[in-house]
């Protein structure tokens, strides 16, 4: 199954968007997400996305403080690009996960990891860094397994405006590492590649 949209009307505020998604019964275990002012839903990831996103989570969690968490459901908002995303990874203090509501503010994340699928890739390359960027995110990691010449890694950082730099980037089977505060390098050789 591939990605549905939810078209976008003119004068659609972000009010209007949020009520959409939350009222409307999509299909159990689908993604909904809000991507540039459209309504998105995904299919779940397939298992070697999966396995990916819990290997990384798995890095993670040896080197994080008691006081953040990893959270792989948890959706973050940001209203000025008319967005809400549910990352398959992202890091956040804790007291900013138990925050009432639906979704927390991507600003209180401390690192955001997106694992690409066939039907969101290129929302994952474009549109969601942008809008993490714009948010003051500061590091995006992006596992990208569709890539063009072969799955990468690259990891973005200081951002300015909706733009990231390229901090690294690696083919799978080599390491990248996540600066402080995590100090962190992953093993992207673990990662599946079919």
């Amino acid at each position: 199954m591939s990605a549905l949209t939810v078209g976008h009307w003119p004068g659609q505020s972000w009010d209007d968007l949020l009520r959409l998604r939350e009222e409307m019964e999509w299909p159990e275990g689908s993604k909904v997400e809000i991507i540039d002012g459209v309504i998105t839903v995904s299919p779940s990831p397939a298992n070697q996305h999966n396995v990916i996103a819990e290997k990384v989570q798995r890095r993670l969690y040896s080197v994080l403080p008691e006081d953040w968490g990893i959270y792989q459901t948890l959706s973050v908002a940001v209203p000025s690009r008319l967005g809400v995303f549910i990352p398959d990874l992202v890091v956040v203090p804790v007291v900013e996960a138990g925050v009432p509501g639906t979704y927390i503010s991507a600003g209180a994340a401390e690192l955001v990891v997106e694992v690409t699928s066939p039907s969101n890739a290129h929302h994952d390359r474009i549109s969601k860094p942008a809008s993490y960027a714009a948010a003051g995110v500061p590091l995006y990691l992006l596992i990208d397994r569709w890539a063009p010449g072969g799955p990468k890694v690259t990891l973005f950082g200081e951002p300015r405006g909706d733009v990231y730099r390229v901090l690294s980037a690696c083919k799978f089977g080599e390491p990248i590492k996540l600066p402080e505060p995590f100090d962190l390098e992953i093993d992207t050789s673990e990662f599946p590649q079919d």
